[in-house]
């Protein structure tokens, strides 16, 4: 039905006992490998492709060249800057590659009149309410979507809207705490700098004309991507193909010796190889429990306790679920691979569509990337802004409990729309 497996309801019956053996468990990990291979792929390909994007500079040069026109205009370099971490964010899953920009921002913030927490919080936030709202991010929507039969990134239309919600929502959070620093200089906090810190922007940051090549090749990728989704229905499979070629452009556009761009390809692919592993050992967790017959029981037991609530409470509920799951599962695309394959049928079993599904796990796993202590990504970058991480919960617990009202009506309106296709 519309190119999905779906559930037959009231099929489900009791069978005898099928227990997985010990070594079953081990020989199932090359299975789940084998079956989550596809995706795995998908992930290496897309993630080697902004290897070869990192390599030209490109993305340096901008950042270092917005901050530098910014420098002596701080309440404008919050926007600004933020805005481009919420795009990186939202196209290519910018998330370990922050640690690199927070050393950069935070002094800066500093050397501005602001502090460490202004300075953390525009990159930090930034990439997470683009990550979030995913309108083109292959590594959880691209992979949860895939997992769900979805058309890959159909919907993009209402995760727009997110995306500017939640952007505008930052930049007030952020920039409502900076105005109260400048009104009480004695509020700073300046984690790992002194006050009165100097930023020195290198040559090399200078946005030069290859640069300004590379990255429109880089949009012109993301153009041709909306065409082929949503005219040429293209998959996975076309879309890994488009960010390999497009990959290579970028590395020949970047001035890249041919030996140069498969060396950062196999850089870019060591960013994501983490993320990819666990996509496998999550295929691996539900072989488990398909051949211990323990799914359907779970959708069974499931959806007949969520059948007596409505189905947008069962939205919300399935957030909450993805919310707290990221704590043990920090990879999108990991916690994607394993939950989507019970999400998506249990979705179809309580009136919730896919498409909501996939939204309520984008919008838990986003918003957990900012407060758990199992994500390595917010613990490096704390440390680099030399901010405590219970100083930094105490900061962010507010915006959090906003990005969870936020996601709540959204998923409302999700629900109340049949946000699909299906």
């Amino acid at each position: 039905k519309d190119g999905r497996t779906i559930v037959v309801p009231d099929s489900f019956e009791l069978i005898e006992q099928s227990p997985v053996g010990f070594f079953h468990v081990f020989t199932s990990i090359h299975d789940g490998m084998i079956n989550g291979a596809g995706i795995i792929f998908f992930v290496l390909i897309v993630g080697g492709a902004f290897g070869i994007l990192k390599a030209t500079g490109a993305l340096d040069a901008l950042i270092g060249n917005l901050t530098s026109k910014l420098a002596n205009k701080e309440l404008l370099l919050i926007p600004a800057i933020m805005l481009f971490f919420a795009v990186a964010g939202t196209l290519m899953g910018l998330a370990e590659e922050t640690i690199v920009y927070i050393a950069i921002i935070t002094p800066l913030a500093i050397a501005l009149g602001l502090d460490a927490i202004v300075g953390y919080a525009i990159v930090s936030l930034g990439a997470t309410i683009g990550f979030m709202s995913a309108v083109l991010n292959p590594f959880n929507v691209g992979v949860a979507q895939s997992i769900a039969e979805l058309p890959t990134f159909s919907g993009m239309g209402l995760r727009l809207i997110l995306f500017v919600t939640l952007y505008i929502a930052g930049v007030l959070y952020v920039y409502r705490y900076a105005k109260k620093l400048k009104a009480n200089p004695e509020l700073k906090f300046l984690g790992n700098y002194q006050e009165g810190t100097q930023v020195e922007f290198q040559t090399n940051t200078k946005l030069s004309t290859r640069h300004k090549w590379v990255l429109t090749t880089f949009l012109f990728n993301f153009v041709f991507l909306i065409i082929g989704v949503v005219k040429f229905g293209w998959y996975i499979t076309e879309i890994a193909a488009l960010f390999l070629l497009f990959g290579i452009l970028i590395g020949i556009v970047g001035n890249l010796k041919p030996n140069e761009i498969a060396d950062r390809f196999i850089d870019g692919t060591k960013d994501v190889i983490s993320g990819a592993l666990i996509i496998g050992f999550a295929q691996a967790i539900l072989i488990v429990f398909q051949d211990g017959k323990l799914v359907d029981s779970i959708l069974y037991f499931s959806s007949t306790f969520l059948s007596q609530l409505s189905p947008i409470l069962n939205a919300i509920g399935m957030f909450f679920l993805q919310l707290f799951l990221n704590f043990l599962v920090p990879s999108g695309s990991g916690q994607a691979a394993l939950t989507m394959p019970i999400m998506a049928p249990l979705a179809d079993l309580v009136g919730v569509t896919r498409q909501t599904a996939v939204l309520a796990f984008q919008l838990g796993d986003g918003i957990s990337n900012s407060i758990f202590p199992t994500s390595g990504v917010l613990l490096a970058g704390l440390a680099v802004a030399g901010i405590p991480f219970t100083k930094w919960i105490k900061w962010v617990l507010p915006f959090i409990f906003i990005q969870i009202a936020i996601s709540i009506v959204f998923l409302i309106i999700a629900q109340a729309i049949q946000y699909g296709p299906f």
